[in-house]
């Protein structure tokens, strides 16, 4: 870290320094006694100079650039399912085509429905059903777009 290892160190600064030890730590650069007794010293680090002194006889590790990139995962290919796989562990959980889509517009319609009839008991709003306006479209174009990807 450079600067003047004087000045007051940051939480910021004591989690970016306890990533690197674990980073080492992983890498087999420190046992688990240095790395737990330096996890203990960077928690309690009050200055910048502490927290260099703790990393002084490592190599430099550039966070960023974690993990590597021989490590990512590769695309998923035309068709795969980017779902979570069903709770017997037998592949992608199958949803009927639209059925998440038509979770989300009957909780955003209840939801309209809800205030609509609150405005209309208080006296501030109108009987017109303004939010059949919203509901209809839309789970008429969720059907249409359902019905065309189950073909």
């Amino acid at each position: 870290m450079p600067g003047d290892p004087r000045i007051r160190a940051s939480d910021a600064d004591r989690d970016r320094v306890a990533a690197l030890l674990r980073e080492h730590h992983a890498a087999g650069r420190l046992t688990a006694e240095e790395f737990g007794e330096r996890m203990d010293r960077a928690l309690e680090a009050r200055t910048l100079g502490e927290l260099d002194e703790l990393l002084a006889d490592l190599p430099a590790i550039d966070l960023y650039q974690l993990p590597d990139a021989s490590l990512r995962r590769a695309p998923p290919h035309l068709g795969q399912s980017l779902l979570p796989t069903d709770l017997g562990g037998h592949g992608p959980a199958r949803f009927a085509p639209g059925t998440v889509a038509m979770g989300v517009w009957a909780a955003v319609t209840s939801a309209l429905v809800a205030i609509w009839a609150v405005a209309a008991v208080v006296g501030s709003g109108t009987w017109f059903p303004w939010w059949a306006l919203i509901a209809l479209p839309w789970i008429w174009a969720i059907v249409r777009r359902s019905q065309r990807h189950g073909e």
